[in-house]
């Protein structure tokens, strides 16, 4: 629950060059990184306490939020057809990013996350698997590229893409190590195709999920999503529903917000819009063995969702015939949320109560979100209040059952 920002838990990764040009931590606060910097060699964390070391420490660890990203459009040419290699490198094009504002972080990530020949954080899988698997003793990390595809207009551009990501997660990461799993992107205005996607990785058992953006130009109940939805359970895969995305339409009902904190904070309001679709247009009638993650979306704003949903539910269900229970039902039974950003409040028995009045022990699943600065550290993440057989579902259990991942 606790990230980088605070200092007691900070390691101490700029060289001395860096501390002469004072770009260092000041008063527990990350300074922003410049493009100088990115060209800098990290030192190898060495000041956090290691799993080991944690006395609340859990048997295993499944992080389910864990970002690769590219270091350009070049890394994805090698799984692109000649048509599009020539396309790409006649019309300069660059992959579009996923983010509306400035990070205030560069890339939203930690400093000592870079690799050690500089560059992109989270884009070199060995130097992610040392610093993010070896050192806390994690037994899977799951991948999450946020690779802004969903915002390429041009459709079959899009789907050579979309594949080309896959293709390279494969390749550079899954085959790296047997820890890495993968989530397969897809592109939202594209179902047919996206479905083709899902379908043609679905043999290989290391892609564990189906990775959309909670922000989108339509809701995802509506009915054009059906064949993606259709794939994901002919593959027996989850969908996960990522903080982001962009393009079309601002998260607010009542236009753009100006900074990263207001789109940061806000982004719940695409989390329950998406929950509401998803519900209400009878996506789980349709598809009952369809799964949702909501990743880094928090989970404290659900209790409230689910409430009001509820009682309009009772005055308004001839609107909405098909559901045949209450919408917070279909809530708990194909629902789950990963830790990251956990909400804090000033009262850490609150959160018990707000799980408890969530009603499930299998909701909710460990989360880091390496490479951001809001990374979660494992030692950190989850208040003491929380023990016993909760705690082990939360950091472990509940996403090997949800994943199907062996965990001897």
């Amino acid at each position: 629950m606790l990230s980088l920002i605070n200092s007691t838990i900070i390691p101490k990764v700029l060289s001395s060059k860096s501390l002469e040009t004072g770009q260092t931590w000041v008063n527990g606060t990350l300074n922003a990184v410049s493009s100088a910097e990115l060209k800098m060699k990290p030192e190898v964390p060495q000041s956090y306490p290691h799993q080991s070391d944690i006395t609340t420490k859990s048997p295993l660890l499944i992080d389910t939020d864990v970002h690769n990203y590219t270091r350009s459009i070049d890394d994805l040419m090698p799984y692109l057809s000649e048509r599009w290699k020539s396309y790409i490198v006649q019309g300069g094009f660059k992959t579009p990013g996923v983010s509306m504002y400035p990070k205030m972080y560069s890339q939203a990530a930690r400093r000592d996350a870079i690799p050690y020949e500089g560059g992109i954080a989270g884009s070199e899988p060995e130097f992610a698997k040392e610093q993010l698997l070896d050192h806390w003793e994690i037994k899977y990390g799951i991948l999450n590229p946020l690779i802004g595809v969903p915002q390429i207009k041009n459709l079959d551009l899009g789907r050579a893409l979309m594949r080309a990501v896959n293709d390279w997660t494969q390749a550079i990461w899954l085959d790296s190590d047997p820890r890495w799993l993968g989530s397969i992107l897809i592109h939202p205005s594209d179902p047919e195709g996206s479905a083709e996607e899902i379908l043609r990785l679905a043999d290989d058992n290391r892609f564990v999920q189906i990775l959309l953006m909670a922000r989108s130009s339509a809701p995802y109940g509506k009915q054009h999503m059906d064949p993606i939805y259709k794939a994901a359970c002919e593959a027996g895969l989850p969908i996960g529903i990522h903080f982001g995305g962009g393009g079309d339409v601002p998260i607010t009902a009542v236009g753009w917000p100006s900074y990263y904190i207001e789109d940061h904070t806000g982004m719940v309001q695409a989390f329950e819009s998406q929950v509401i679709s998803l519900v209400c247009e009878g996506t789980f009638v349709k598809f009952p063995e369809l799964r949702i993650v909501l990743i880094e979306g928090g989970f404290a704003w659900l209790p409230a969702l689910m409430w009001r949903l509820d009682k309009n539910y009772r005055g308004l269900r001839d609107e909405v015939p098909w559901l045949k229970k209450l919408p917070s039902e279909y809530i708990i039974e194909h629902f789950r949320a990963t830790t990251q950003p956990m909400e804090e409040p000033p009262n850490v028995h609150y959160l018990l109560q707000i799980l408890d009045m969530i009603g499930s022990d299998d909701f909710l699943m460990f989360a880091t979100d390496y490479p951001h600065w809001d990374f979660d550290a494992p030692n950190q993440a989850i208040p003491s209040v929380i023990t016993g057989k909760l705690r082990e579902r939360i950091m472990w259990k509940n996403a090997a059952t949800l994943y199907k991942l062996s965990t001897t």
